[in-house]
């Protein structure tokens, strides 16, 4: 549904509402008369001519409309006012007391304009004494009183399923978010588990092993090393950036060793930083990355740098060197980055690309 169309149901839902009042305090009063007059008042009055009878019931009718709209704007000058949320007990002793001044106003007002200009359509009966004006009275108070509370009760109960609905649309967004982290878990899982890197990773040991015994112990002692701060981090929201920065030194050593000199990597971070947080695997996806889109040649190798700044963000950086045959993308790692970084923080991952060169800015969290 859009906003106008919005609009224009609850505008035509108040007026619903308005008329309803109307109506019910309209019969409402002449209930009340009927209660507080004799019946040979009733009698009485049922003999006078029809234009006397009209006149009285569209000032009574006049008289309602009058009571119910001072009753609706005293309540919604003091909901301005006074909320009923913060100060309840507060706001009913006022509210109490404004509506019935409200109501003795209009009494006294109609009282002296009848008096002053109007004649009585319903000449005084015998025995209708002094009581029975002041019953009214009572019974007009009681009826301002009253409209009051049916306006107040809609107000609350509208409350209560605007929260309601709210508190539903909250659950629904931590039942999403709560999705999207098992998601960006299993497809962390799914990156740290990648098969074609444990193979290659497998394959580049086992020739170590067989030219140099101990480059083949210190390829096994990093592998171990990566695997390990996996599965110990793996889930938890944030690490801090020296203990990711260990386990990039041990990733970038299986990767020097299964790539050679196609690749550099350049890594300058300020001392300063290095308790601030960052979610785990960051970097390692941030490699992975230009790993798979950019060639790593000899030549020209890739190069990737890693610096902080003085925003409190940590830069990778590496030039573009273009794949002949372009590997395909979905682009999976970078939105897993970008998606845990809006649960945990207000900043964003900023990504900048032109021709030359391919940047991620991501906020390191303190």
């Amino acid at each position: 549904m859009n906003h106008p169309e919005e609009m224009t149901n609850q505008i035509k839902k108040s007026k619903l509402k308005t008329v309803l009042l109307i109506t019910f305090v309209f019969l409402g009063s002449y209930a009340s008369v009927f209660i507080i007059y004799p019946s040979s008042y009733w009698n009485d009055y049922t003999n006078l001519p029809y234009q006397n009878i009209i006149i009285d019931v569209l000032a009574n009718l006049f008289f309602c409309v009058t009571l119910l709209m001072l009753s609706l704007f005293i309540d919604r000058i003091l909901e301005k006012k006074i909320s009923w949320m913060i100060h309840p007990l507060r706001r009913l002793f006022i509210q109490i007391l404004f509506q019935i001044s409200g109501a003795l106003f209009i009494i006294i007002s109609l009282a002296v304009i009848y008096y002053l200009l109007g004649e009585p359509s319903v000449t005084p009966h015998a025995n209708v004494g002094l009581r029975q004006p002041l019953y009214i009275m009572i019974s007009i108070i009681l009826w301002s009183l009253m409209i009051s509370a049916l306006n107040t009760g809609d107000f609350l109960l509208r409350n209560w399923k605007n929260a309601t609905i709210q508190a539903a649309e909250y659950k629904v967004a931590a039942a999403e978010n709560k999705q999207l982290v098992a998601e960006i878990e299993l497809q962390s899982l799914k990156l740290q588990l990648d098969p074609h890197f444990v193979f290659n990773n497998l394959s580049v040991l086992s020739e170590l092993i067989l030219k140099d015994q101990q480059l083949g112990y210190d390829f096994t002692e990093n592998f171990a090393k990566v695997y390990r701060y996996l599965l110990v981090n793996s889930k938890k929201p944030l690490v801090q950036l020296h203990e990711e920065l260990q386990f990039l030194d041990a990733y970038l050593f299986l990767i020097k060793n299964r790539i050679g000199d196609g690749c550099a990597f350049l890594i300058d971070i300020d001392k300063s930083k290095l308790n601030m947080s960052i979610p785990p695997i960051t970097l390692q996806l941030f490699v992975e990355n230009a790993l798979k889109h950019n060639r790593t040649e000899e030549e020209n190798p890739l190069t990737v740098h890693i610096f902080s700044n003085e925003n409190d963000e940590l830069t990778v950086s590496n030039n573009i060197l273009p794949l002949v045959k372009k590997a395909p993308s979905t682009g999976i790692g970078l939105k897993n980055i970008v998606s845990r970084y809006a649960l945990l923080s207000d900043r964003k991952v900023l990504v900048e690309k032109n021709d030359t060169t391919f940047t991620v800015k991501v906020p390191l969290i303190k």
